[in-house]
């Protein structure tokens, strides 16, 4: 019972004491869970680092593998190309070698022989003498051919020159000029005269050919006619003047009024008198609208009937039998030729409209 009296009594020491240890162990829990959290997380650290490590290290090895056997096969591959390089360039040497010496051997025994170059050169010495002298005397040939040419041109030119002076060829009565009486005998001029004929001179042919129109319609298919030669004098008889013949002969193209006249020019000029009244037509109506009713409609009369609307536009006035129709030409009126202006449009050429 004392214990129980004692215990009521520090009651409150004991809570208060409770709640001093409660306070302390919850401090010191913080504190503890701080370490405690500090130090998983070191280790957690630690083991992450470690473990990333011994991964790092394990890829380091496998691609050190995988590259070292790669190296490797290319290092294989490459050693074999340089060999087959290599072998290659040996047998083109050698290849080389055979061929420089055969080659060499060839050409030193057929292509260029000593010997063979050697007769050679001296027929090819006793062929240029050859030629040599065929060229000297081919060119003596034409040098002779253009002497002689030459000398048949001043001949000729001479002989001309004497026919052209052969007036002054001497007389029996006076002597020429060439034939100078203070020489012992004539010089070598009249002599030339004495040989050659005197020289003709002939008329030249007119080239003043007059331009002909009837050629026009000619064209280039068609040979052109012949120039008649001019009369030399007007013919004895009842002719006309040559000049009025040839001009009669030669005159421009004077077609008739029936071909001058176009075959349709009467619908061309009605077409045209039909366009200029249809230009010039004037209309003084207004233009009013239908909507305006201001005076009475006038009805048409060729609408206004007895017996009712006829049938404009749709119906013919007349019937027509299209098949029983005769096939004719179309009439068209022409201007009968004029027998006086045909008669006096004849002329000497054909061809004439």
């Amino acid at each position: 019972m004392a214990a129980m009296v004692r215990l009521l009594n520090e009651t409150d020491n004991i809570v208060e004491t409770a709640y001093q240890r409660k306070n302390a162990a919850e401090a010191e829990r913080i504190q503890e869970f701080a370490a405690s959290v500090k130090v998983q997380a070191w280790f957690r650290g630690s083991r992450v680092r470690c473990y990333v490590k011994h991964l790092n290290k394990c890829a380091t090895q496998i691609q050190r593998r995988w590259r070292g056997f790669l190296g490797r096969q290319f290092f294989r591959y490459y050693v074999k190309n340089c060999v087959l390089v290599m072998k290659l360039n040996f047998y083109n040497l050698q290849a080389t070698k055979v061929q420089k010496v055969w080659r060499g051997y060839y050409v030193r025994k057929y292509v260029f022989n000593y010997y063979s170059r050697k007769r050679y050169l001296e027929a090819l010495v006793i062929k240029n003498d050859i030629i040599r002298n065929e060229l000297e005397e081919y060119a003596e040939q034409q040098e002779q051919n253009r002497r002689r040419e030459s000398e048949a041109k001043d001949k000729a030119a001479r002989e001309r020159l004497a026919r052209k002076y052969h007036y002054l060829i001497s007389t029996h009565v006076i002597p020429g000029v060439f034939n100078s009486p203070y020489q012992p005998y004539p010089g070598p001029m009249e002599y030339t005269l004495a040989s050659v004929k005197p020289l003709m001179h002939k008329k030249k042919k007119s080239t003043n050919n007059p331009y002909d129109p009837a050629w026009k319609s000619y064209g280039h298919e068609l040979p052109k006619p012949q120039q008649l030669p001019p009369l030399p004098h007007k013919p004895q008889g009842p002719f006309r003047e040559p000049d009025e013949v040839q001009n009669q002969r030669y005159k421009e193209f004077q077609p008739t009024l029936r071909v001058a006249t176009s075959f349709t020019a009467l619908d061309e000029a009605r077409e045209k008198m039909k366009a200029e009244e249809w230009v010039g037509r004037i209309n003084d109506d207004i233009f009013v609208p239908f909507s305006r009713r201001d005076h009475m409609y006038e009805p048409l009369l060729h609408s206004t009937s007895k017996f009712g609307h006829l049938p404009y536009g749709t119906n013919y006035f007349r019937e027509e039998f299209v098949d029983k129709h005769v096939t004719r030409m179309p009439f068209k009126t022409v201007v009968p030729p004029i027998p006086v202006f045909e008669k006096l449009n004849d002329t000497y050429s054909q061809g004439q409209v």
